[in-house]
């Protein structure tokens, strides 16, 4: 049985041997997005975007990548919003690790969002590290990488960043908004606020606003980037240097959160690593060490550890009730939109009362809303594994909502 059909997200992180692209092989003056970064809308200084904390960005660039083919009427389109660490590599290979997709169980040929059915897009969040503009990227003033001169954004930039990608490639609305967790977060902003341009809403093993345990969690990773002595106050770009101690506890902390107590013990249990007795020391004993440790520093060598605080930030100021009165059933009133709202009973990081909470809100005002707990033990990261009776409501709600969009029907998508 493979890492990830017992729960554990082992691949994303690791660097195999023989790949050497790493986000810290660019030049410190960065010329451009990183090599391979797919797609890139560049937006200019003239048509700044709107950030809530006041400061316009501008110019700006969002990496993105596409599956599929866009119909005539461009009424397929479906986008794809990743997790905090996730990127615009959904379905295809990411060339920093030269591992697959991250969603290829949900996205391709035949899969629950059928590219040859459907035209995906999937772009870089705002404050990204791929592509799109973030702390990593040059502040055009300068020549150098932002830093934390970069301004401080949110969720609902992320999807005002989005909205321009979308309107740049000429696509009115969109058939279907889906993502988990962070990613679920930008899919509930995007029903909010542009409900005529949504046709169909997949939130994901996610939340209308983060509680207080997980900004605790967050905060625990940003403290340990920022007591990293090469943190450097966010100038370690510029200094050559990388914080990557800070950045991989930051990791290890945050991926058990990811994970449930029984996928853990099952993978692990307390079993020792290569060796047969304790060696009454602080080297890794323990098989679960090893692998925290290994997920770690595989990690920093895909991710920037600037673009890792801006990101936990925004999703810490994300609260969708409190734009809205502080009743989050206004945010959907008289929405047109189709919902299918998402949880799993493992995982504790955004539980399924989040969720059910969404559910309530949407009921409250009458809404078209289908909801689904599945039943599992590998955690929040379920949503990311083959879970087949996931993978079946969604698609089986896809395929109900594109009959109804009067999207033809193909034999792989016809259940």
């Amino acid at each position: 049985m493979s890492e990830q059909d017992q729960g554990i997200e082992a691949s994303a992180d690791v660097v195999p041997e023989g790949v050497r692209s790493s986000l810290h092989d660019r030049p410190v003056n960065g010329a451009g997005p990183l090599a391979g970064a797919g797609e890139v809308a560049t937006f200019p200084e003239t048509e700044p975007l709107p950030l809530d904390c006041g400061v316009p960005l501008g110019p700006f660039s969002i990496a993105y990548k596409t599956y599929g083919t866009l119909n005539a009427d461009k009424s397929n389109a479906v986008l794809v919003c990743h997790a905090l660490t996730g990127d615009q590599y959904c379905a295809s290979e990411n060339p920093v690790t030269g591992r697959e997709g991250w969603w290829t169980t949900m996205i391709g040929p035949g899969k629950p969002v059928d590219t040859d059915r459907y035209f995906v897009i999937c772009s870089n969040i705002l404050g990204g590290c791929m592509g799109s503009s973030g702390p990593s990227m040059p502040n055009p003033k300068t020549g150098k990488p932002y830093g934390l001169d970069f301004p401080v954004i949110t969720i609902a930039d992320m999807v005002r960043a989005q909205v321009r990608l979308i309107d740049h490639l000429g696509i009115p609305d969109l058939f279907c908004v889906i993502g988990g967790s962070m990613g679920g977060m930008q899919v509930l902003d995007w029903a909010a606020k542009y409900p005529a341009r949504v046709f169909t809403s997949v939130p994901i093993a996610t939340a209308a606003r983060h509680s207080s345990q997980n900004i605790a969690f967050h905060e625990v990773g940003r403290q340990a980037v920022m007591a990293d002595p090469e943190w450097r106050r966010g100038r370690y770009l510029e200094e050559g240097t990388n914080p990557r101690k800070g950045l991989a506890v930051a990791r290890m902390a945050a991926h058990i959160t990811y994970l449930s107590e029984e996928a853990l013990h099952r993978k692990f249990g307390r079993n020792l690593q290569a060796r047969e007795v304790k060696t009454f020391s602080f080297d890794a004993d323990f098989q679960v060490e090893s692998y925290l440790r290994h997920l770690g520093m595989g990690f920093v060598e895909r991710f920037d550890a600037n673009s890792y605080l801006y990101i936990t930030r925004a999703m810490d100021y994300f609260d969708l009730p409190a734009e809205f009165d502080g009743k989050l059933s206004n945010a959907f009133l008289n929405t047109p939109t189709r919902f299918c709202v998402v949880s799993f009973t493992s995982d504790w990081l955004y539980p399924t009362k989040e969720n059910r909470s969404i559910v309530q809100a949407l009921n409250a005002v009458a809404a078209n809303v289908s909801f689904v707990e599945i039943d599992s033990d590998k955690g929040h990261d379920a949503f990311l594994l083959n879970e087949p009776e996931f993978l079946t409501t969604v698609g089986g709600f896809l395929n109900a909502a594109a009959r109804r969009r009067g999207l033809p029907a193909l034999h792989a998508a016809a259940g």
